[in-house]
């Protein structure tokens, strides 16, 4: 049989783990484990290039960490960026396989650059926050990675990993690293029950997202008062928070009130209260299981962050490995 091919992505460890999250990637982050050999960083140098809390990384990296592990991620399967200090070196190394040009043409760069601005905090743009893309492309390539899952708005940083990894190809002379594909594989866009014509974010207040480990009560509340239809929808034609309802109930994987509920839809026979029912149901369903798991992870957190630790420590031997290489065929010393 052939190897499996490996798949890298990370996270940033940013909080609570919203309905969006999950569905939009972490999702994913479970189905792939079965085909392919994965990498899942919780990216925490990634963290640090946007004005953050101090106090709030550690705490928030083993949270997300703890609830990465509740909905399905394999522990063997994760590493902390700051334990594999090999990322940072091979970012150095990029550095000077990336021009100051591109970086400042990096679409997130000019959006984060003005997030900050209308903060009020202009001197906290950072030059990790030019640079990071970079950083991300270190991430990638030190494990070799064939395939990156990406949404649209990545794209960009893909291409830019490729960018580098083909001139690092050309200064050593052959094809070391092995050009990373995109793997688009199919992601709800999930929004907000409160303004169905935005995604569903954490940064715009309680209401706009709904926790992963929220309890029953919580969520059939959250989505009780979702926004369905505003009125002015033509008629035959779904209104954004109707759809996002659907969208819902779909990502959980029950077809059959999906197709139920699609069926009395277009029959001009579907009630607003029912379709709530049925997504407050589902999204019931599935998320007790992950706050059964979260409990009993929780009850003895010394294990989860012993396991993380050694996978990080496992892991580390293959970035290891590649940044030995590469310092070769560049002309660095190894030790």
């Amino acid at each position: 049989m052939s190897a499996r091919k490996t798949v890298l992505s990370a996270i940033q460890p940013t909080g609570n783990m919203h309905l969006g999250n999950y569905f939009g990637a972490v999702k994913n982050w479970v189905d792939l484990q079965e085909k392919y050999t994965c990498y899942y960083g919780v990216v925490d140098y990634h963290a640090m290039t946007m004005p953050y809390d101090v106090q709030k990384l550690r705490t928030n990296t083993w949270d997300l960490i703890t609830n990465l592990v509740a909905v399905g991620v394999n522990p063997e399967n994760l590493f902390i960026q700051s334990l594999v200090p090999e990322h940072t070196e091979l970012t150095w190394i990029f550095n000077c396989f990336c021009s100051y040009g591109q970086l400042t043409r990096m679409t997130q760069f000019k959006d984060k650059s003005t997030q900050v601005k209308d903060s009020g905090k202009e001197d906290y743009i950072s030059a990790g926050l030019l640079d990071y893309p970079v950083l991300q492309a270190a991430d990638i390539l030190i494990y070799r990675a064939d395939f990156v899952p990406v949404g649209k708005d990545q794209e960009q940083h893909l291409e830019l990993t490729r960018d580098i990894a083909q001139r690092f190809n050309f200064q050593a002379g052959k094809e070391y690293f092995v050009l990373p594909d995109a793997l688009y594989t199919e992601t709800p866009k999930i929004r907000s029950t409160a303004d169905p014509s935005k995604k569903m974010s954490k940064s715009a207040g309680e209401k706009h997202y709904i926790n992963v480990f929220a309890d029953e009560e919580t969520i059939r509340r959250q989505i009780k008062s979702a926004v369905t239809d505003s009125g002015d929808t033509p008629a035959g034609k779904m209104a954004e928070g109707v759809e996002n309802l659907f969208e819902l109930i779909k990502a959980t994987g029950n077809k059959t009130d999906y197709d139920r509920l699609l069926e009395d839809f277009h029959a001009g026979t579907l009630k607003y209260v029912d379709l709530k029912q049925v997504t407050a149901d589902n999204l019931v369903a599935m998320t007790s299981g992950f706050i059964e798991k979260k409990k009993e992870i929780s009850s003895d957190k010394r294990k989860l962050k012993d396991q993380v630790k050694q996978s990080s420590f496992e892991i580390r031997k293959r970035a290891q490995e590649t940044v030995r290489e590469v310092k070769e065929l560049i002309g660095l010393m190894n030790v």
